[in-house]
């Protein structure tokens, strides 16, 4: 398997840290690629027609997008180590997961408008708007996200890598403040070899 793939994308995080946990990650070679919303990167395409990171070949061609999927597939070759089978636990993790992604989501597209958008063009009120939703995402994270007790599962790991990149490209949000209990988990996951080993490089 093949993985375009930005040292800087918590997606792309995501689908790393979940086949290093299920002993994946050793079977996926990594092709470093560049791709932005206003660029176009002719080898990505040819793959995914969104032109977007992560997308994930298989041996026979068969590409895969977006994290979510790759994240079901590597779930579907571990024999089911990343999702809980039909019933109340697998919705929770899918939940867990989708307010994670959607967190990130949100952070990248302050991150767009202030690093992509020319200055002169630049809307204050969707970056605070896009910051709204990350709060927003966290607080509820605080009140009703419960940890797995053994092996992180999806839905562990996106909520990791999402508090990830707040660290990497909005430091200034002191995202731990008020919430006591993210930021144990935050420390725990921090530690695991997984998400050492996918750090982004210094911003």
């Amino acid at each position: 398997m093949r993985l375009f793939y930005s040292a800087a994308s918590p997606y792309v995080r995501k689908v790393l840290v979940c086949a290093d946990e299920v002993g994946l990650r050793a079977a996926i070679e990594l092709t470093p690629v560049a791709v932005s919303p206003v660029s176009e990167n002719a080898d990505v395409a040819a793959a995914n027609p969104l032109t977007k990171v992560p997308t994930l070949v298989l041996d026979d061609g068969t590409a895969l997008f977006d994290s979510r999927v790759i994240v079901e597939y590597l779930d579907h070759l571990s024999g089911g180590r990343l999702l809980p089978p039909a019933g109340p636990e697998r919705w929770r993790v899918l939940r867990d997961q989708a307010v994670a992604d959607g967190l990130t989501d949100a952070a990248l597209l302050a991150r767009y408008e202030r690093a992509l958008r020319p200055e002169a063009l630049q809307w204050p009120e969707w970056d605070a708007g896009q910051l709204r939703k990350v709060r927003q995402a966290l607080d509820d994270l605080e009140r009703q996200f419960r940890p797995s007790s053994a092996a992180p599962l999806a839905g562990d790991i996106a909520v990791a890598c999402a508090l990830g990149y707040l660290d990497f490209r909005f430091p200034e949000l002191g995202w731990r403040e008020g919430r006591p209990r993210l930021a144990a988990f935050d420390a725990a996951m921090a530690a695991r070899p997984s998400m050492q080993a996918s750090a982004p490089p210094p911003a």
